[in-house]
């Protein structure tokens, strides 16, 4: 029998599509010497699940699924109904897979407990950022946190599981529903972004090794709430106007975080007169955002303290978060502390 090797195409004909993420997992999964796939698989798990949200988000408008559920979640916001759809599709997804042990979600008012006691894993997620830009045709996404349970494996969910600081995650992420679907994450040793092929069903790695800008020119906040910002703050805005930069503010936080990961900016939700705790989520808005900002280069702090260093002390705890390139956020700290001085 004659044999021959195998030579890489040459011709230029069929050129590569790729690393597929399945292929990327696999590949880095020996970065962990306590992993034996579980979390390799459960990556696998929020991937398909984001395939299948992408399929509801782009057909919403036919199938009728978009609009208000006529609901409110634990944070008082209406639901819509694509938010219900996601938070179904990641639970099944999750339940199924047999990593995850526990969920924490937005859409949840307690923690859901599986019945799979032998998950290594708990996933904090808000299955649809940025409900309102639904009906509107805007950036939606997903955001996800993956903490290690630190009771045995075996035995009951404990607080111990469910409350740990963001410097406790293994891995994060988000996926951003837009003119293409992405999806990006972090084990802890830089960031890798993919984008979604739908005509083959895969996502593809389209953004090796990101690195934040440690500078930029965009600022993100809602400059509609100027009122009930304090005086630090709305100096800091100032400057921006004086030097020029520019505004840019989706109301979708995957969205804003991302535009201003790959060109570099700020994106800031504060404390306000309203809010004085702010208004995102710590533990699965704020921290997988932090993760992945601090493995780009970037920065992420509440105003007075590292993000992922918080320890959370309830399931839905909100912070005030200011996020992205390292010179625009030690700058708003700086001017912060200057006028907290002044005030004392």
């Amino acid at each position: 029998m004659k044999v021959k090797k195998y030579i890489p195409d040459q011709s230029g004909l069929a050129n590569s599509v790729g690393v597929t993420l399945d292929r990327f997992i696999k590949k880095k999964q020996d970065d962990f010497t306590f992993a034996s796939g579980e979390l390799s698989q459960l990556l696998r798990d929020i991937a398909l699940a984001a395939k299948i949200v992408n399929r509801e988000t782009n057909r919403a408008g036919l199938s009728r699924i978009s609009g208000s559920f006529g609901h409110t979640n634990i944070q008082g916001e209406d639901q819509q109904k694509l938010d219900v759809i996601a938070n179904i599709r990641f639970m099944r997804a999750l339940s199924k897979g047999g990593e995850v042990c526990a969920i924490i979600s937005e859409e949840d008012d307690e923690v859901v407990e599986f019945k799979n006691k032998s998950g290594k894993y708990v996933v904090a997620i808000d299955p649809l950022d940025g409900s309102s830009n639904i009906d509107v045709n805007v950036s939606i996404g997903t955001i996800f946190s993956i903490y290690r349970r630190v009771t045995p494996i075996g035995s009951q969910i404990r607080t111990e599981d469910i409350m740990q600081a963001g410097n406790t995650q293994v891995a994060s992420g988000y996926i951003i529903y837009g003119s293409s679907t992405m999806l990006v994450y972090t084990t802890g040793r830089g960031v890798n972004g993919f984008t979604y092929e739908p005509s083959l069903g895969e996502f593809f790695l389209s953004h090796p090794d990101m690195k934040a800008p440690q500078n930029g020119e965009i600022y993100s906040i809602n400059e509609g709430i100027y009122n009930q910002f304090d005086e630090g703050l709305k100096s800091y805005l100032q400057l921006c106007k004086s030097r020029k930069l520019c505004a840019r503010y989706i109301g979708s936080l995957v969205a804003d975080f991302h535009r201003n990961l790959l060109k570099g900016g700020i994106y800031i939700y504060p404390a306000t007169s309203s809010l004085p705790n702010g208004k995102l989520r710590l533990l699965y808005e704020a921290n997988a955002l932090a993760f992945i900002a601090e493995q780009a280069g970037a920065v992420a702090s509440n105003g007075t303290n590292r993000i992922l260093d918080v320890m959370p002390t309830s399931l839905h705890q909100r912070t005030p978060l200011i996020i992205g390139s390292k010179k625009m956020v030690d700058e708003v700290l700086a001017i912060n502390n200057k006028f907290s001085d002044q005030i004392l």
